[in-house]
């Protein structure tokens, strides 16, 4: 029976381009996992944006030298585009300065401000006589008092990572001007009161007995902890501006506090989505009341965004009830990190790689296959080069490639090129058939579970059958003897050659595609390859006899000790 899924990745931040660990702890899983619902013949909207405002965004165009909106515009096309080519299907790749999140951000303040669970409240921050305005953390650089960072930032060192505030700074400075005439001031800010929601989030954190351990423990950590209310507005420029009918005329000039604006851009690109293609309301059939009844929601992040999803975005759905009913996540699925040789990927020291550069090396397949292999589910998880090679050697090279390659070849020296019809299936076939029958249920429970590393095990599994198969069968050795025996042999490698390009095609769909059109085309010449859902005893016997096929040249080349020595030293980084 088809569903309706609906799935959102965590949304990248709009300055640079992001590492592996964010490709992996998002965005390429929840496309994996969108990519499988389709492949099962499921109703899929999959979305995700950039996220764009906030200080840290005015700072980045500040050093660029650029406007905002240009900055954010470049950004978002140079994102887009390496989306695109890691094979991220996006159904639409927004932006939160867009106006639907404009419009359903100011809508959803007033909703919490109507029915009071919003209040104005006066805080200190640090003013700048210079520049003449407010200046938010980030804007605020000086000395670190914990390791003496010279550089470090008023929310955190980036040296020592200790969490800081502007106060803390030994001889503060702006970042605009650099200037050190800087004082306390009173701020109104508008708060967002969480702590009200304490007993309706542990109650709905605890119905979900599914989600992953690392989830639960974060959200309920931050609920022991003592939930404190929230300031969902800022002094800075670039954002959702506050509107005037909200906060008594003494927000003017405010914006939205970038955390409360992000997370509400899922539906806001969902808007985006059906005003791109002509859809007009259909984006609330999604997330809005009854009409969203039976849609099951799907959120893929990483572990340090989980309390925004957990306690945050939550908080804001659960405000405007009873008046409006917005969509809650079903299911959360949150990923530890994967560091670079045990230590952070880091842009400013070129440290690690990075999507744009992993592309100039070696095709997505290669990363795509090694990440949902490697994904951080259980703990964090280290890359090397060592390890890495090793993986796409091995399973892709040596496993799946090799099978691929030496049944084509031989069928198209001994046979023609084409599909063999003489000779039947005997035991070795049946005992392949009951074993794969197993296998891809198998396979395909783990990927509903959104167990990633189970699920990229099992397909490794489902192709060393078949070249433990083809290893007992040798066709090419039985050909010389009994031609019947060895045309069933290959008849029945050919079929696992069409049987793995669909299973394959969520996690590797360029490759899945090739093979795919090594036995016939694609159906309808789209990308979608979908699932075998028949028996295996009917998936495994549907090549016509005659067929004809191809040998494709070779699916994954191997990397050699020169590339991983040449690509470690590339990725140190700087000293």
């Amino acid at each position: 029976m088809a569903k309706r899924i609906l799935i959102t990745s965590a949304l990248p931040y709009i300055n640079g381009i992001k590492h592996l660990g964010n490709l992996v702890g998002s965005m390429l899983t929840a496309d994996v996992f969108a990519r499988f619902n389709r492949a099962r013949g499921h109703e899929t909207l999959f979305l995700c944006a950039t996220d764009e405002h906030g200080s840290t965004t005015e700072l980045a165009a500040l050093e660029a030298g650029q406007e905002v909106v240009t900055f954010c515009a470049e950004q978002h096309a140079a994102q887009a585009d390496v989306c695109r080519r890691f094979g991220l299907s996006f159904d639409h790749f927004g932006r939160s300065s867009n106006p639907p999140n404009h419009r359903l951000t100011q809508h959803f303040a007033r909703m919490l401000w109507k029915n009071g669970h919003l209040e104005l409240r006066s805080t200190k921050q640090i003013y700048s006589n210079a520049d003449q305005r407010f200046l938010p953390d980030r804007y605020v650089i000086g000395t670190c008092p914990h390791c003496g960072y010279p550089a470090a930032r008023g929310d955190q060192c980036e040296n020592c990572t200790r969490v800081l505030d502007p106060a803390d700074l030994i001889e503060p400075r702006s970042a605009i001007s650099g200037s050190s005439d800087l004082e306390i001031r009173d701020s109104t800010h508008l708060f967002l009161k969480q702590s009200q929601f304490v007993p309706q989030l542990r109650e709905w954190i605890g119905s979900k007995k599914d989600w992953p351990v690392l989830v639960t423990s974060i959200a309920n950590k931050w609920l022991d902890e003592g939930l404190h209310d929230r300031g969902i507005t800022r002094d800075v420029a670039w954002g959702v501006p506050v509107p005037d009918d909200i906060g008594d005329g003494k927000l003017k000039g405010k914006v939205f506090y970038v955390w409360f604006d992000a997370p509400i851009e899922y539906i806001g690109a969902a808007w985006e989505w059906a005003e791109a293609n002509g859809k007009g309301d259909e984006w609330k059939r999604w997330w809005l009341g009854e009409a969203a009844r039976d849609v099951t929601y799907y959120e893929f992040m990483g572990k340090d965004n989980i309390p925004f999803h957990t306690v945050g975005f939550p908080v804001t759905i659960l405000g405007v009830r009873p008046q409006e009913d917005w969509k809650l996540v079903d299911y959360l699925k949150g990923f530890n990190y994967i560091n670079y040789y045990g230590g952070k990927f880091s842009t400013s020291q070129k440290r690690g790689v990075f999507m744009d550069t992993a592309l100039e090396i070696l095709p997505a397949d290669y990363w795509r296959y090694y990440l949902i292999a490697n994904a951080p589910e259980g703990s964090d998880s280290n890359f090397t080069w060592d390890h890495f090679a090793g993986v796409v050697n091995k399973d892709l090279a040596d496993v799946l490639g090799n099978f691929v390659n030496r049944i084509t070849r031989f069928c198209a020296s001994r046979f023609d090129g084409r599909v063999p019809g003489e000779g039947e299936y005997g035991p070795e076939e049946h005992a392949l058939i009951e074993e794969l029958q197993r296998r891809v249920q198998t396979y395909a429970e783990h990927f509903e579970a959104i167990e990633f590393r189970k699920a990229s095990a099992e397909l490794r599994a489902i192709w060393a059958a078949g070249n433990e198969y083809l290893t007992r069968t040798a066709p090419w050795t039985a050909i010389k003897t009994d031609r019947p025996g060895a045309a069933a042999a290959v008849r029945m490698g050919l079929n696992l050659v069409h049987t793995f390009s669909h299973l394959a095609w969520p996690i590797i769909p360029t490759a899945a595609r090739t093979i795919h059109e090594t036995i016939q085309p694609v159906a309808g010449g789209g990308d979608l390859i979908p699932w075998p859902e028949a028996p295996m005893a009917e998936e495994l016997d549907q090549l016509e006899a005659g067929q004809p096929i191809r040998a494709p040249e070779v699916l994954f080349a191997k990397i050699t000790d020169e590339q991983i020595a040449e690509w470690t030293a590339r990725f140190c980084g700087e000293e």
